[in-house]
This record gives C-alpha cells, structure tokens and sequence, in this order.
C-alpha cells in the first residue's frame, strides 16, 4: 500500500492509534493537534488524504473542509472525516462540502482502514 495520510484530531491518543495503524501498514503518516496546524501541514507535506475530525480547536474540521475544497491546489484532495458528530446534519453538511467519507466515533479501526483503502483508489 503506501500513500501520505495527514490526521488532524485533538485527541492524541485517538491520533497515534490511528498512525499507528495505517504506519503499519506502509503509509507515512502526520498528525496535526487543530485545524490550523492541519492547513499549515497539507501544504507543507501534501498528502494523498486527509482524515479529519470535526471538532477541534483554532479551526474545526468543517472550516478546513471548506478550505480544502476551496483551494484548487487541495480542491481533488480526499478527506475522510473522523468524528463523534453523528446527527444526519453533520453529516450531510460534510459530504456536500466535499469529504469523500464519513466514519463516526467510536469506530472500527480496520474497518477506517479499508475506507481510506477505497477513497485512495478512487481518488488515484
């Protein structure tokens, strides 16, 4: 496999679990603690995806989200959002913006595993 994953969650143990995990599987893997770290890091090491959590602090996820889709440098970028926001809303709200997925919290982790599996074919 392979592939850059960017993972902005303000959980840091939520966040190297997840490294954790796709890092063992080939995939180089960066973490970011707010939304806004999340943007300085997506320029700097342009991933191949982006999971995001919905709510953090600085900037929330659905700011970076529009952002992301506003930029035409990320526009085509696939977003995965991570979250415990699970009101049909939130989540309606997040694939019209652009996210390509969304995973509620608590979740399987392999099974987020085999959804950022899909969106990098997809997307490749």
């Amino acid at each position: 496999m392979g592939g850059r994953i960017l993972i902005a969650d303000d959980d840091p143990l939520l966040a190297r679990l997840v490294e954790h995990r796709f890092a063992a599987r080939g995939y180089e893997v960066t973490v970011a603690e707010d939304g806004e770290r999340a943007l300085e890091l997506i320029a700097e090491k342009k991933p191949d995806l982006v999971i995001l959590d919905a709510m953090m602090p600085v900037m929330d996820g659905f700011e970076v989200l529009r952002r992301l889709k506003g930029d035409p440098q990320t526009r085509s970028m696939p977003v995965v959002m991570l979250t415990a926001r699970d009101q049909e809303a939130d989540i309606v709200a997040a694939l019209s913006a652009g996210a390509t997925d969304y995973v509620v919290k608590p979740f399987l982790p392999e099974e987020l595993v085999l959804r950022v599996s899909k969106a990098l074919m997809t997307a490749g």
